[in-house]
């Protein structure tokens, strides 16, 4: 359904992404992962039509977008990681609306609000406008508006940043319908259990480039059978990582933040040993924590970023207003 290759796009002298290469199959739920300016709304706003590509190809369900980058947005549907819709507008208003902008005819378009108003739980608060409506509703009624009329493919920005954890829930269930009804979803995401909840592909992408896509079951068989256990240090983390490898060839050890690192091994291991290492060298323990491999552990080792800064990068930048 989507195929692009060297993609490029350049904002002065930040690369935003650099040569990038991958496929969506037709139905796939697509993951996007990376952290804040990795270029992951960048890249869907050049597929979408939004941007125009210093370089490379698109093509969408063969659809050559290279040179019109609107050619293919008939077939999209669209979910900005800030909504677009309209706050003096009522909800069934603003479907109609968005609609009307698809070409769909006045009873389609009004039949088919009402269908997803019922759908997303939100039939009561049709009549009121959008303004009023809580962040969860407003999640919930953007993704209605992105598929009213009915996408062959959706592009998903941070859907479910900011709302509450009721309504995220609801959100990612939604997304797994669509899906599960043939829609082919591209999403992208801070939260890595978001990703391996819902997506049957992964790619994650640090500073402009991808540098690793492969399916979910694939990732997770990496992280199987690795012991991990991630202490807090206090300070120095870099330097007292390089003391653990001279001490213990056979670990691995990355320095996550400057006051947390990670140790992991394919056998058990033995944690007194390393605390004692850590604490004869100046550190301070104040935890040492087991981690269960998952996902996460599999993108804080291809990219070098702990997952859980991630979602405190979007958190705050939540709060403080920043698209």
């Amino acid at each position: 359904m989507i195929h692009v290759a060297q993609l490029t796009k350049t904002f002065g002298e930040v690369q935003a992404v650099a040569g990038v290469d991958f496929e969506v199959g037709d139905g796939e739920l697509f993951g996007f992962l990376g952290p804040n300016g990795a270029g992951k709304t960048t890249t869907i706003n050049m597929l979408t039509g939004l941007a125009r590509p210093d370089a490379g190809t698109i093509h969408i369900a063969d659809i050559d977008c290279s040179r019109n980058p609107k050619a293919a947005q008939h077939l999209m549907g669209i979910v900005p990681d800030e909504s677009n819709l309209y706050p003096e507008l009522t909800g069934f208003e603003n479907l109609c609306f968005c609609g009307s902008l698809y070409g769909m005819r006045r009873g389609d378009r009004s039949s088919r609000a009402q269908e997803l108003l019922e759908h997303f739980g939100l039939k009561e608060a049709a009549q009121r406008k959008f303004g009023g409506y809580s962040k969860g509703m407003k999640r919930k009624l953007t993704i209605a508006a992105g598929i009213i009329h009915s996408p062959q493919i959706l592009f998903l920005d941070e859907p479910t940043t900011g709302i509450d954890v009721a309504s995220a829930r609801q959100i990612r269930q939604l997304i797994a319908d669509l899906n599960a009804n043939g829609t082919t979803i591209f999403l992208t995401t801070h939260y890595i259990e978001e990703a391996e909840r819902l997506c049957q592909r992964i790619a994650f992408i640090v500073k402009g480039k991808i540098v690793r896509i492969d399916c979910v079951e694939d990732l997770l068989h990496q992280a199987a059978g690795r012991h991990i256990v991630q202490f807090a240090v206090g300070q120095d983390a870099q330097q007292l990582c390089q003391l653990v490898l001279e001490a213990f060839p056979s670990l691995e050890c990355k320095a996550l933040t400057k006051d947390s690192l990670r140790v992991s091994n394919p056998a058990p291991l033995r944690i007194g040993p390393l605390v004692r290492l850590l604490e004869e060298n100046g550190a301070e323990v104040t935890e040492a924590r087991v981690i269960r491999p998952s996902l996460e552990e599999v993108f804080v080792e291809v990219t070098g970023i702990e997952a859980g800064a991630m979602k405190r990068e979007k958190e705050k930048a939540g709060k403080g207003g920043a698209a």
